[in-house]
């Protein structure tokens, strides 16, 4: 067995800048507050997806015999599982076992191949993976079992809805005889290690504990108004900090029933929403409009939706009015947040205008707006918002990154732009941080550019983000060509054949002989997002002319 301290271990919880916010946690872990909640109604029906639905009972009871069987596979405290599936509840039953054993979850986006996953297993010196089969046409086991060789620490791949004795429905079998083991959890310890895109290229692992998620799920569905006994909607991957929180931990932390989605479809949205009284979503802005339309079509106005939290993508202020003429009750609104600072704003749920017009009230976050200096701007200025609270995260699991992620006060560097209203609403104007948030999923242009650099027929790429109609921003690639113009079609193959996820293989290739600079030499990136979005403009203006 190869029993590794963690990449964080040289970290002291809690850390320096979330000790002052330590009083506003209750200090209870995601099993603590299941067996409450499978004590007070055991047979609440909290986990739906197209294969089964799970009372609380018998969620914990699963969970506790899949804790059995890692516990007799050598799984201990601390020790790292990566998960890699769907929106299945599965994912809910490992999560909970999870927080029994007190081991890290490391959940992974069912997008990311060979090149993504690997580094995040070494990365987290994860010592097993879950894994689904075959899922839209990929092998994931296979994937699993290719990267296990040259992964050191890894010693366990275990499949979701696969076979054989290290298919996670044959270990909780296997669990179910095994004796329990008594494992004390402290609350404040690592409880998850989620990858997200940084400007170097390389992903970062973000860091949270029981405390801090518990914190920011229980405060924000109180400023919703929503709580036990209703239900939940989740077509947000739960492998995203997003679908993780609202999909596998409201259940014991609010008392709310979930319904998993395992990929989105507005039609069946609608069909799950009247079946199963769905109250509310938080989920990427493009889902928003296609749910109001498709309701629109279907002669329905959904009237047990009371509220959709949308973020994730930039939200034209009209789409807000527009999306709740559709339905009877709900109000819809924009939040932000990141997986470092989950929902930095709650929404305005009984302020329409704002809700429209501005990302959200900042409730649970002390929130500042600084310069380039570092220095705050006056009010109403735009600067890069900075954030400190109880749900922030413990830090990255490199201490490097995690030093130059906090200022000398303890806020969270967001790398986003934006304004503060007196009121206390934030809106976002830009981005800092070279990211591109495509349908919710942050996007990294310095690897898709590292990987364009490859190529011989390449001397330089720059990589930005460009309008999509659908998810908000697109992937866009200006490329210097060393030579004779590469077709577009073997660049395509050639960041398919690097690894990376498809949903990084550029949109769009824009051929230049050198880029826009600063007088240092700098590429103008905001130069090539204007020079992209005036030609796509452009081409929408002649197409409907």
């Amino acid at each position: 067995m190869n029993r590794v301290d963690p990449p964080w271990a040289w970290m002291t919880l809690p850390p320096a800048h979330l000790a002052p916010f330590a009083g506003e946690w209750r200090g209870k872990t995601l099993a603590d507050l299941a067996h409450e909640k499978a004590d007070a109604d055991p047979g609440f029906i909290a986990l739906i997806d197209e294969k089964r639905s799970l009372t609380r009972r018998e969620w914990l009871n699963d969970a506790q015999a899949l804790a059995n069987a890692l516990y007799a596979r050598g799984l201990r405290q601390g020790d790292t599982i990566a998960f890699q599936t769907p929106n299945w509840h599965e994912a809910g039953i490992l999560n909970l076992a999870c927080a029994i054993l007190g081991l890290v979850v490391n959940p992974i986006v069912p997008i990311y191949r060979d090149a993504e996953v690997e580094m995040m297993l070494r990365d987290c010196r994860a010592r097993a993976i879950f894994t689904c089969t075959e899922f839209r046409r990929f092998d994931f086991a296979a994937m699993a079992e290719r990267l296990a060789p040259g992964l050191e620490h890894l010693d366990h791949v275990f499949t979701v809805r696969g076979t054989g004795r290290d298919d996670l429905a044959a270990m909780v079998a296997e669990g179910r005889d095994l004796p329990s083991p008594d494992v004390p959890v402290d609350a404040g310890s690592v409880k998850m290690v989620l990858f997200t895109s940084g400007t170097t290229g390389r992903p970062k692992g973000v860091l949270h504990s029981h405390d801090t998620l518990e914190n920011i799920v229980r405060k924000s569905y109180a400023h919703w108004r929503i709580g036990d006994g209703e239900t939940l909607l989740m077509p947000s991957p739960v492998t995203h900090v997003s679908g993780y929180a609202n999909g596998l931990e409201t259940p014991f932390i609010v008392g709310t029933r979930v319904v998993l989605m395992e990929s989105w479809n507005a039609a069946e949205a609608v069909r799950l929403i009247e079946e199963h009284d769905v109250v509310g979503t938080v989920a990427a802005t493009p889902f928003l409009v296609e749910l109001a339309d498709t309701a629109r079509e279907a002669g329905t106005r959904l009237p047990t939706m009371r509220m959709f939290a949308c973020g994730g993508a930039a939200v034209p202020p009209e789409l807000i009015p527009a999306a709740n003429a559709a339905f009877e009750n709900m109000r819809a609104f924009r939040v932000f947040g990141a997986s470092e600072v989950p929902l930095v704003s709650f929404g305005w749920p009984d302020n329409e205008h704002l809700a429209a017009t501005t990302d959200g009230e900042v409730v649970d976050y002390e929130v500042k707006l600084v310069d380039d200096e570092g220095l705050p701007v006056a009010a109403g200025q735009e600067g890069e918002i900075l954030a400190r609270g109880p749900s922030m995260m413990l830090g990255y699991a490199d201490e490097a990154q995690s030093a130059a992620a906090f200022d000398d006060e303890g806020y969270f560097k967001t790398g986003d732009l934006g304004v503060l209203s007196p009121e206390g609403a934030i809106t976002i104007t830009g981005r800092k941080k070279d990211l591109i948030i495509r349908g919710g999923e942050n996007i990294s242009a310095v690897e898709i550019e590292d990987v364009l650099r490859t190529h011989p027929l390449v001397k330089d790429a720059s990589v930005v983000a460009m309008p999509h109609e659908r998810l908000g921003e697109g992937v866009c690639a200006y490329v210097i060509a060393a030579g004779e113009t590469p077709e577009i079609e073997v660049l395509c193959a050639h960041v398919a054949a690097s690894g990376l996820a498809k949903q990084k293989t550029p949109e769009r290739f824009i051929f230049v002989d050198d880029y826009p600079r600063t007088a240092s030499g700098k590429i103008r990136k905001d130069q090539l997002r204007a020079d992209v979005k005036a030609r796509i403009e452009e081409e929408r203006a002649e197409a409907r002319a």
